[in-house]
């Protein structure tokens, strides 16, 4: 960061509710860490009125409440504060725009990071007036958040109005799972390490498991939420891009594009689920009330601002195939959903057991032998299970699955990790598009998942009810175990 050029930071939405619970506290942290520079200054847009002592006051006492005990910092703040400024802005007026113009050319930086976090149906407004107000140049970069569509037409529309007036070189499309310690370590643990490569295949994997558990209901979010549902909030972004690190080809290097191309190639690989195999590989539920954490909950339709009859859903469980030569018949297990039991996201990658076992034990019924998990939240571990002889002189030798264990916390002596969206606003300041997701990746993904809503819609099936608290409809637990296997044991979730 000390060399690296200095960027004018601005947040459309920036008095919002992703800016007070994700954007201000990654920035916090970033200034704690020095990782800011000395220059560029943050600036929040919204149209209400309000002057910008009264908004880094709103900005303190949202960080005070919302870091964890200990971590606010009244030095940090004061640093971050003189950064922070505000400007009453409407999308729809070109006028408003001259006026930000003028207010960061006092500033002196002429690289900008525009964040719209705010409807796409803003975009076309905000980057028209954009470019006509003169604060756009070749070293401006624009970050999108979600939803980027709700199927393949909106998201392909959704680009082109984008890619008018930004290049996509210049554009960031965020998914902030892919800023998580744990999904990183993946990409270093595949290709930093020898160990996993040759194993890394139909030859040496079973098969593959993604969960993304969430005990929570849609709470504040049933208007948005009842026009989306588990699989375009949930499946085509945050899932499908786990899966391609997990399928993904060693690319030639580290570079943004070698890594996306990788990716790429995984999504056009998929085998489209359409047609009758959508009742055989998919299942989709919907949360009834019940009980999560010893409290009494309502269910889906019961949630303000719901329609009463609706279909969307809460949960998808889906089994999906690569049709390459490295995964050719392996079942990689997707499943999110929320109101279950736990709340947890990880992946399993169950590898095949030994051909003949020579100490009398059927490994075949040993789940919880040769595996490796990587839990994403709510701590963030790599545990790999091997089985190993039980210590003692007992005839035979006895044997029981252990795990080697790394914990980031207990590995590394270092403070608090920044949390996902530090790293990418950082990368985003640096200029690295690595982890953010190109544009033809987001449509291969909706093109994919398009075909499962048409199969859906034309059953004219209802999700499946699941009572809050549970794992979900029976049906899921059927899809995995009619195949013989299971999901990831509860003993392995920290309930």
């Amino acid at each position: 960061m000390k060399n690296q050029q200095i960027c004018d930071f601005i947040i459309f939405g920036g008095n919002g509710d992703l800016a007070k619970r994700k954007l201000l506290p990654a920035l916090y942290y970033l200034q704690r860490d020095d990782l800011l520079g000395r220059a560029g200054r943050i600036v929040a847009i919204a149209r209400t009125e309000l002057e910008t002592g009264a908004y880094r006051q709103e900005a303190r006492t949202n960080l005070e409440q919302r870091l964890p005990a200990g971590d606010f910092d009244s030095a940090t703040w004061d640093a971050l504060a003189e950064k922070l400024h505000y400007q009453k802005l409407d999308a729809s007026k070109p006028e408003d725009y001259a006026r930000l113009d003028a207010f960061c050319r006092e500033g002196g930086s002429t690289a900008k990071v525009f964040y719209l976090a705010v409807p796409p149906t803003l975009f076309p407004a905000i980057c028209e007036n954009l470019a006509s107000s003169g604060l756009m140049n070749d070293e401006s970069r624009v970050v999108l958040e979600k939803p980027l569509g709700n199927d393949l037409e909106s998201a392909q529309l959704i680009n082109r109005q984008v890619r008018a007036f930004f290049k996509e070189r210049q554009t960031f499309r965020i998914d902030h799972y892919l800023g998580k310690e744990t999904v990183q370590n993946l990409l270093a643990l595949r290709f930093a390490n020898r160990l996993f490569e040759p194993i890394w295949n139909s030859g040496g994997v079973d098969h593959v498991q993604i969960t993304a558990a969430e005990t929570i209901g849609v709470e504040g979010r049933s208007g948005y939420y009842d026009n989306f549902g588990a699989m375009r909030d949930m499946v085509q972004n945050h899932l499908m891009q786990l899966l391609c690190l997990i399928a993904m080809e060693v690319p030639g290097s580290m570079d943004a594009d070698a890594v996306r191309d990788e990716k790429l190639k995984v999504l056009r690989s998929l085998r489209r689920i359409e047609g009758e195999a959508v009742s055989h590989h998919t299942v989709r539920g919907q949360y009834e009330a019940g009980t999560v954490d010893e409290e009494s909950v309502p269910g889906y339709l019961e949630g303000h601002g719901t329609r009463a009859e609706s279909r969307t859903e809460t949960f998808v469980a889906l089994k999906a195939f690569i049709d390459n030569w490295r995964w050719s018949g392996v079942p990689f297990y997707l499943r999110t959903g929320k109101r279950l039991r736990a709340n947890f996201a990880e992946v399993i990658i169950q590898f095949r057991n030994v051909p003949h076992s020579i100490f009398g034990t059927d490994l075949r019924h040993n789940r919880a032998a040769n595996r490796l998990v990587l839990r994403l939240q709510p701590e963030e571990t790599i545990k790999l299970m091997l089985l190993s002889k039980i210590p003692g002189v007992a005839e035979g030798i006895r044997m029981k699955p252990v795990a080697l264990n790394l914990n980031f916390k207990e590995a590394f002596d270092i403070p608090r990790t920044p949390g996902a969206y530090a790293r990418l606003l950082l990368d985003v300041l640096r200029n690295d598009p690595t982890l953010f997701v190109r544009g033809d990746e987001s449509e291969e993904a909706w093109r994919w998942v398009d075909r499962i809503f048409a199969g859906w819609n034309d059953s004219g099936q209802r999700p499946l009810p699941y009572a809050a608290g549970s794992w979900g409809p029976d049906a899921a637990d059927e899809l995995i175990r009619r195949d013989g296997r299971t999901w990831g044991p509860p003993a392995e979730v920290s309930l």
